[in-house]
């Protein structure tokens, strides 16, 4: 039985998310401070390496975009039968939930072994760091079971109230990698001589599928799971039709997301290999500043879709405008950092001044933007918990899908930018992005829980 409690439709509403937040936040720390790892080890083999790490991960996380989404999934569904006090419908959206992750993780791996390579070709140029991104990518589909099922199976953790589970784990796979990305990268000196690059690779599957294990032993030990029987996990296609419901939205939001970083990364290589890795640099320091906020805004879905499944409307609004209060205080620490010590922390990764140089450019742009993703995020978990994840996916779509791609054009095909027209782009895009999104959670909003703002809301503490 689990030792979180998990009512999150009573209480102060600063309690919630201080328990949830603080450690998912802990946990995606360990779990960028993993891939930091990761680009630093490339980084010693040089420039290249680094390049085919950040195409090949991406290429990667395109298959991964279900893995998110079936974990955001199964948060709101669970979370949701949860608030309503139904345990049988819970417990059968975990079990089947599980069923799922396996069956796409099958199907996931034949199309990435087809498809990956092709797609890491279009976004590079014939060299060493397209041959260094395939081989990579090659691997790493062996890691995509130990990664689907961890994500699907931290949303059922979640809908629990527990976030501490993933920070565990990827606490001890951090520290893991540390180990064994030069073990197997450069062997053992006298007995073998190690896998070069793709020992990074190797290293994430063994680790990753150690995350994958742990976390499928807590869900069983919760009190959902007691006494559920092997037939619960056969598949059901109801139940299936369900959660594909509420996953794909979210997974083709995320999906786009990722090619939205192919966009990026097609348009940066005409500028050299060294604004592909500067690229690939700066998004991990990008991603460590944004940690709390990502902390903050997964745990609304939780704290929102228990609330909105017990008809709790004035709290679902509660948590929305603490969401956004603690955010913008998170924004005014991160952002004077990105304009100023963006070349400091890009040092850290790579002494190559060509790739600091491109790192900073796009860290002080996206200075700018901090605040704007925040409001992003939160808005995306607040349409997942009310149960209307097909927003988010149109939010994505021209955001990252259409607005990317036209507003790099505008910037560098008509307007002539050099590598500054990528990151304007990418601002015009997310800055257009969000204003679309509020005009969405309004409307929602006013169709489901009666508007963001309603009388004898209850007071946020």
């Amino acid at each position: 039985m689990s030792a979180v409690k998990d009512d999150l439709t009573t209480g102060p509403m600063s309690e919630h998310f201080k328990n949830l937040a603080i450690p998912a936040a802990l946990g995606m720390l360990f779990s960028t401070l993993y891939n930091v790892v990761d680009v630093y080890w490339a980084g010693r083999l040089s420039t290249e390496a680094q390049a085919g790490l950040a195409i090949g991960f991406q290429a990667f996380f395109i298959l991964m975009a279900i893995g998110f989404g079936l974990g955001s999934g199964l948060s709101a569904l669970v979370s949701n039968a949860k608030g309503s006090k139904n345990t049988k419908e819970a417990r059968n959206y975990a079990a089947q939930g599980l069923s799922y992750g396996v069956i796409a993780t099958l199907i996931l791996a034949v199309i990435g072994w087809i498809a990956g390579p092709h797609l890491i070709n279009l976004v590079s140029e014939p060299g060493g760091y397209r041959d260094a991104a395939t081989g990579y990518f090659r691997w790493l589909i062996f890691a995509l079971p130990g990664f689907m099922l961890a994500f699907g199976g931290n949303g059922i953790l979640q809908a629990h109230g527990d976030t501490k589970s993933m920070q565990r784990a990827m606490m001890v796979a951090f520290f893991a990698n540390i180990f064994l990305n030069p073990l197997f990268m450069f062997g053992i000196p006298g007995l073998w001589g190690g896998m070069g690059f793709n020992g990074i690779a190797v290293a994430t599957i063994i680790s990753q599928t150690g995350v994958m294990a742990f976390i499928i032993s807590r869900i069983f030990k919760l009190e959902l799971m007691d006494g559920v029987k092997r037939a619960e996990f056969v598949p059901n296609l109801g139940t299936f039709r369900d959660i594909t419901a509420q996953l794909l939205p979210a997974s083709t939001a995320m999906m786009v997301m990722f090619i939205s970083g192919f966009v990026v990364q097609f348009a940066l290589k005409q500028f050299g290999g060294h604004a592909i890795a500067a690229y690939g640099v700066a998004l991990r320091i990008e991603q460590i500043l944004l940690l709390p906020v990502l902390g903050m805004t997964g745990a609304l879905l939780p704290i929102a879709g228990q609330n909105f499944g017990a008809g709790e409307h004035d709290r679902v609004r509660d948590a929305l405008f603490f969401c956004w209060k603690t955010g913008f205080v998170m924004s005014l620490i991160a952002v004077p950092f990105l304009i100023f010590g963006g070349g400091f922390a890009m040092s850290f990764f790579t002494d190559d001044p060509d790739v600091i140089k491109v790192g900073r450019a796009y860290l002080f742009v996206d200075a700018f933007l901090f605040a704007i993703y925040m409001m992003l995020f939160s808005i995306n978990s607040f349409l997942q918990a009310l149960k209307q994840p097909i927003w988010t996916l149109w939010i994505s779509i021209y955001r990252q899908g259409f607005g990317i791609a036209f507003f790099i054009w505008v910037f560098i095909g008509l307007l002539g930018f050099d590598v500054w027209g990528v990151w304007f782009g990418i601002a015009a895009a997310v800055s257009s992005g969000w204003i679309a999104a509020l005009f969405v959670v309004n409307m929602i909003a006013n169709r489901h829980i009666g508007g963001l703002r309603a009388s004898g809301s209850a007071a946020v503490t």
